[in-house]
């Protein structure tokens, strides 16, 4: 049986996966510089904790609203940063995260720096759920984004948004418009992060302004980085790997910064596309190991359904 230790540390892994995989469709996929993917989280978790604790909604209520919420939230912040590339983009994303910071924190309606508490389970069958029945909720719906996220980069509009990435004027060339397909990227990116954001709120049952800020934003890309730039294996992979880290080190507690910060700089120097990016050194020999394990598997198979090749001349 799993203790609370063990199943609050595996909850919000799969809460920051599904948070750094939003992101990755915005900056991975669309190659657009966002830094303010606390905003779109955070619109949902409010969201959710106001339609619950003022709304009387429920969790499953609730939780539509505030994806459609973030997914608005990321078209209202899409819009100006249609006008600004690369640097600027990620200045202009730094300020929204500080605009959006201070209105939760200035506006009394929110919480004020208090935030908001006692903020309701969610609930099936009239029942609360238990925290590891709620794990399974969270690791469902981490499912469901990955299966989402995989198809969408075999589709056109996947195409579309790694085509502006590489190269917004060769796009257009080709009639793709690149101002179209990044506000795509920002909506489903934002509304991604907002479902994060949901999941988290009825979890912890508190949430406050500095939860969703520029901190908790740069740890995001970070763990994007650190996985993978561009792929769904890699969000999935540095959001859980970074989440459980701090945990695993424990034991040298007076230097956890030290080794986390030693950590990320040697990976950046010696693999920048990240542990398990494409063209990685790790990535590489996984897929040998791959591709040797299923030739084994398809030789063994064959050699126990047709028997050995020397059978039928003795």
């Amino acid at each position: 049986m799993l203790d609370n230790y063990l199943i609050t540390i595996l909850t919000i892994m799969a809460v920051w996966s599904i948070v750094t995989l939003g992101l990755n469709v915005i900056t991975g996929l669309a190659g657009q510089f966002n830094l303010g993917i606390g905003v779109y989280m955070g619109t949902g978790a409010y969201t959710s904790a106001m339609l619950t604790t003022v709304g009387g909604l429920t969790f499953w209520e609730a939780a539509v609203p505030s994806i459609l919420a973030a997914a608005l939230m990321g078209l209202i912040t899409g819009l100006p940063a249609l006008r600004v590339r690369e640097d600027s983009l990620a200045v202009l994303t730094i300020g929204l995260v500080f605009v959006f910071e201070s209105l939760l924190v200035y506006l009394p309606y929110f919480g004020g720096p208090v935030g908001i508490s006692r903020i309701p389970s969610a609930r099936f069958a009239g029942e609360n759920l238990s925290n590891v029945q709620y794990l399974f909720v969270a690791l469902g719906a981490l499912g469901v984004v990955i299966v989402a996220c995989t198809y969408l980069k075999r589709t056109w509009l996947g195409l579309a948004l790694e085509s502006v990435r590489e190269d917004e004027h060769a796009t257009s060339v080709i009639g793709i418009f690149p101002a179209r397909f990044k506000l795509y990227a920002f909506i489903i990116g934002a509304g991604i992060a907002g479902l994060g954001g949901v999941i988290y709120t009825h979890f912890m049952r508190y949430i406050t302004p500095y939860d969703f800020g520029f901190m908790p934003s740069i740890f995001v890309l970070v763990m994007l980085v650190f996985g993978g730039l561009g792929t769904v294996r890699g969000a999935v992979f540095g959001a859980c790997l970074l989440t459980a880290l701090p945990e695993l080190i424990r034991f040298v507690q007076d230097y956890r910064s030290m080794v986390y910060g030693a950590v990320l700089v040697l990976l950046m120097l010696y693999e920048p596309r990240g542990l398990l990016g494409d063209g990685s050194f790790l990535w590489r020999h996984l897929q040998r190991a791959g591709t040797t394990v299923r030739q084994r598997v398809s030789k063994t198979f064959l050699f126990l359904t047709k028997g050995r090749p020397y059978a039928k001349n003795s």
